[in-house]
């Protein structure tokens, strides 16, 4: 019986020691592109999901992630600080999202990128995965997220 006690006992320190640790340092946010999809499609404005299909939003969503790898800002597994700050949708990522639709022969109103970049930041925030907006930054982070 004091043996079993004992196992129980280390075990629940154990569990509390790890419970404290995870409180005080929450592991970090999982970005999953299907997530983040399905938030988009359905959170967008109605007026722009009048004039976007599920295709179309997955597209811009893509260009948006190619954008930020070629800025060094996303990755697979670790990413390294980048060398320069990257506002998340600001004028540099509209007009990449812009060229490489046109280029791909797609053409897309700069209302609507936004729209659909915002609705992606709303979802990055509530899974935690970026912090409250900069407001000097120059890109959508000076507004409050609708709701």
């Amino acid at each position: 019986m004091l043996a079993v006690g004992l196992v129980i006992a280390v075990a629940a320190v154990f569990v509390i020691r790890e419970a404290g640790r995870i409180a005080n340092e929450p592991p970090p946010a999982l970005f999953d592109p299907d997530d983040a999809y399905e938030f988009v499609v359905e959170s967008l404005p109605d007026d722009v999901a009048a004039t976007l299909t599920p295709d179309d939003v997955r597209r811009i969503l893509g260009f948006e992630v190619d954008f930020l790898k070629r800025r060094g800002v996303v990755g697979n597994g670790y990413t390294p600080q980048p060398a320069e700050r990257v506002v998340f949708g600001g004028p540099e990522t509209m007009a990449y999202i812009l060229e490489r639709a046109s280029a791909t022969g797609e053409a897309y109103l700069p209302e609507q990128i936004r729209a659909v970049v915002e609705t992606q930041l709303r979802y990055l925030r509530a899974i935690g995965a970026i912090g409250p907006a900069d407001l000097n930054s120059g890109g959508f982070g000076d507004e409050s997220p609708p709701g």
